[in-house]
């Protein structure tokens, strides 16, 4: 069992996943995809700040669009399972074998879509990468696109997750194939918002929970680039993921999964989340200022 995984953000597109498979993941979550291509926010959008060993970014979902990445993991589920020519000619009907790493797919709704229809947006991406992903995870909680944490309420989350359960049943039976969803929450929720909304991710039958994304807090930092805006993660994200995620498994007492995800800079890091009660812990901060070898080091302390 490997509980290391590649957190959404560093393969937006699914172009890399063949190539991430040889460094040693249990699982790389590709995305956060959105239906429809779309640009991000302007550049400069992300800042590296060596001091504090944390990145900031207001990347803003930039990415081909669904139907680009749906070709890229098609392509990759072919390679992997060893498919033949005349199986290519029918490239939906391919049931991938049982895979080494697990693949899944990070869903977030288009900059231009309003709140009140995103639920259009996450339904149609279920439909896309059911196909192809071993687990989706509904993106409620970047800081980066305009509105989307008010998704994370209890009466829009309810709305949104109920109707998202709705249409992963009609794939299961469609696929003949398990499709677990989780949601991925940001760590700036108050005790009260977070205990909301695992109540209604449990309710609503989800199959597990993400803590956390980036942070907008900017407590303590010294580099030149700390005023930016947009989401925080790296070292000084440690504390609070690690408190949400022990709040987490306290919640969810012991219904659905919890992954832990921000602030995961070091093995000891990564043992501390999965002796706390995750499941599985994501890292992608720690990636860039440790380097590849992380995951390894990671699997050799545990």
């Amino acid at each position: 069992r490997n509980p290391v995984g590649l957190a959404a953000g560093y393969d937006k597109d699914g172009v890399a996943v063949r190539g991430l498979s040889a460094l040693g993941f249990g699982h790389v979550e590709v995305g956060t995809v959105t239906p429809l291509a779309q640009a991000g926010n302007p550049k400069p959008r992300i800042f590296r700040l060596v001091e504090d060993e944390a990145v900031i970014n207001r990347m803003g979902f930039p990415g081909e669009g669904a139907a680009y990445v749906e070709k890229q993991l098609r392509s990759y589920r072919l390679w992997e399972t060893g498919a033949s020519m005349v199986e290519r000619w029918f490239q939906r009907a391919v049931k991938p074998k049982r895979k080494n790493m697990i693949v899944g797919v990070n869903l977030g709704k288009n900059k231009s879509t309003p709140n009140e229809e995103a639920v259009l947006d996450y339904l149609a991406l279920v439909q896309n990468f059911s196909p192809y992903a071993d687990y989706l995870t509904i993106n409620i909680s970047s800081p980066n696109t305009v509105g989307l944490r008010q998704l994370q309420g209890k009466q829009a989350l309810e709305g949104l997750l109920v109707q998202i359960h709705e249409q992963r049943k009609l794939e299961e039976v469609d696929l003949q194939k398990r499709l677990p969803v989780l949601v991925k929450l940001a760590p700036d929720l108050s005790d009260a918002e977070l205990g909301d909304a695992i109540e209604v991710i449990v309710n609503s039958k989800m199959d597990g929970v993400i803590v956390t994304n980036t942070t907008l807090e900017r407590e303590g930092l010294r580099s030149d680039s700390r005023g930016e805006s947009g989401g925080l993660s790296g070292t000084p994200l440690r504390v609070r993921s690690e408190a949400v995620l022990r709040q987490t498994v306290r919640l969810v007492n012991g219904q659905i999964p919890v992954v832990s995800a921000g602030g995961v800079m070091n093995p000891d890091d990564a043992k501390r989340r999965l002796d706390d009660g995750a499941a599985l812990v994501q890292v992608y901060t720690g990636l860039i200022y440790r380097g590849p070898a992380l995951v390894k080091q990671i699997m050799k302390s545990l």
